[in-house]
């Protein structure tokens, strides 16, 4: 049987037809809470999977040596300031490396030294090994 447009007509319905989601089962009720009728959400990773954990003490020599390049910021990466320090350098070409350089030089020292949060960590918030 066909329809006037020349498809197939079909009059078969589903058997059960149902206006609800079917029961959900929160075993980790507790501990992962529903936030919707089909979704169990996933415990938050303390750091992103992709990231590796990095060395302090590298960060502070490749301060120490090439921060007018801002490699030590690739390293830990802060691309940003990478980049600003980077960019500095080669678009001076050269003549105001010593500002990057300084900079690259205090930072290398606060890695190697420093006590605050933010020169134990990486740019991911993954502590960086001694």
């Amino acid at each position: 049987m066909t329809t006037p447009h020349g498809q197939p007509h079909h009059n078969r319905e589903p058997r059960y037809r149902s206006q609800t989601p079917p029961p959900y089962v929160n075993s980790n009720a507790d501990q992962y809470p529903q936030s919707g009728p089909y979704q169990q959400p996933y415990p938050q990773q303390p750091y992103p999977a992709y990231a590796a954990q990095k060395s302090g003490v590298a960060a502070g020599i490749l301060g120490i040596l090439l921060g007018a390049l801002g490699i030590h910021n690739f390293y830990v990466g802060r691309i940003g300031l990478g980049i600003a320090q980077m960019l500095i350098t080669v678009l001076s070409l050269g003549f105001l490396a010593f500002i990057p350089a300084i900079w690259g030089l205090i930072e290398g020292i606060l890695y190697l030294v420093s006590t605050e949060p933010r020169w134990r960590h990486d740019a991911h918030g993954l502590p960086l090994t001694r």
